[in-house]
């Protein structure tokens, strides 16, 4: 499925030297000259630029064709931490993980974004020394750290851009928050909804499929896009706000945008727990309506069967344009899948192109909640150890050589 681009001889830098190990596609000082073709001299050269980098390790021998067994070269994701935040509307996620986006200490909580960023980013840089000192490390450590929010974000710098649920968010930039803390660590902030494709996509899909669509259903609505394996944010950062297009089951019921009939008003966990309660049924958020449909309340099931098809309206003019491979869907309302997806899928099948749905997948997030910090932690992985970045750490004068772009 996506695959790195082909190498060239004049581009076999350390970098890309890197690369082929963590690929998988050398594992040994031999195997890099034989897959490269450049001489053994240069080989080790530029080996032992990355083993000073401490990104690379040395162990063992590995399967003999005669002779002395050859030296085995292993990434060592032990060499750095990257440390992650999932901020949704009201619920957060936040990990440490290592340089192979495994997850060695999380903790959820509890956290309305729309508190402000002073509040909520003094929060998470009070769990994230927290999450350090379970994890036994120093801020020294931590190569990146990765933001995901619940709104548009300029991805370039890490600015929230008129996010509708974020009051006092427009305009912040994020990354300079932690900068005091982790000087020199690169801070990437995205939507929600992006880290979490990203997350789905890696952990599960990307040798499979390059193209995905991931449906957040909660709070609100949000569609994350994986095209070629690459994250597509749109020119400014809004692509996948499928929230806000306009079904015509939605009536005329306002929207926390500004606009009528967008499928977030009628359809999402936020717009169902307040129809419940219009009714006398108690429910304050998406997780009411989880735990009553979960429990057989009538109207919650039937309610929830409603919103499926609902945005299955929606997903299948998405399913038309884009031909996705596969469509997950996460949040709140994955919980309750049976009747949710029945309601999907349902629509989906019968507006969509024979053709688009031919080999269509259409699946439960296989990460849960856990799809936001590992997607974090993928988005800065994948940048600090890039070749580029990796190149830059080796080049004269980088300071201390650590890869951290």
């Amino acid at each position: 499925m996506a695959q790195r681009p082909a190498v060239r001889p004049h581009t076999l830098t350390p970098g890309v030297l890197f690369q082929l190990v963590r690929d998988g596609q050398a594992s040994s000082r031999a195997e890099l000259a034989r897959t490269t073709g450049l001489a053994r001299s240069t080989v080790s050269q530029r080996v032992d630029a990355l083993l000073g980098l401490g990104l690379l390790v040395e162990q063992g021998g590995g399967a003999s064709t005669g002779g002395r067994p050859p030296t085995q070269l292993v990434f060592d994701a032990t060499s750095g931490v990257v440390l992650c935040a999932d901020l949704g509307a009201t619920h957060c996620r936040l990990a440490a993980s290592d340089l192979d986006s495994n997850i060695l200490a999380e903790l959820p909580g509890d956290l309305e974004i729309a508190r402000g960023p002073e509040i909520v980013l003094g929060w998470v840089r009070e769990r994230f020394a927290e999450l350090l000192d379970e994890v036994g490390r120093s801020p020294a450590d931590v190569r990146g750290i990765g933001v995901g929010v619940p709104g548009p974000v300029e991805f370039a710098a890490g600015r929230a851009v008129s996010p509708p649920i974020m009051p006092g968010w427009d305009g912040v930039a994020i990354p300079p928050a932690f900068a005091d803390d982790y000087p020199g660590a690169l801070v990437l902030v995205d939507n929600d909804v992006n880290v979490m494709a990203l997350g789905e996509y890696w952990a599960s899909w990307r040798h499979s499929c390059d193209d995905l669509l991931f449906i957040k259903v909660a709070t609100g609505i949000g569609c994350g896009i994986v095209s070629g394996g690459l994250i597509h944010r749109g020119a400014d950062g809004t692509a996948g706000d499928l929230g806000h297009v306009q079904v015509p089951d939605a009536g005329d019921v306002l929207c926390r945008c500004g606009n009528r009939g967008c499928v977030e008003a009628v359809a999402s966990g936020g717009a169902l727990a307040r129809e419940l309660t219009s009714i006398g049924i108690e429910a304050r958020d998406s997780r009411d309506v989880v735990a009553l449909a979960r429990a057989g309340n009538a109207q919650a099931v039937t309610m929830v069967r409603q919103a499926g098809r609902l945005v299955g309206e929606v997903l299948a003019g998405a399913v038309n344009f884009f031909n996705p491979a596969v469509i997950v869907i996460g949040g709140d309302l994955a919980h309750v899948h049976e009747q949710f997806f029945a309601g999907v899928r349902e629509v989906i099948y019968r507006r969509s192109t024979a053709l688009a749905t031919r080999h269509l997948d259409l699946a439960r997030s296989r990460l849960g909640d856990r799809a936001g910090v590992i997607g974090c932690a993928v988005t800065v992985i994948e940048q600090i150890l890039s070749p580029d970045a990796i190149d830059a750490a080796l080049a004269p004068g980088a300071g201390s050589g650590e890869a951290t772009a």
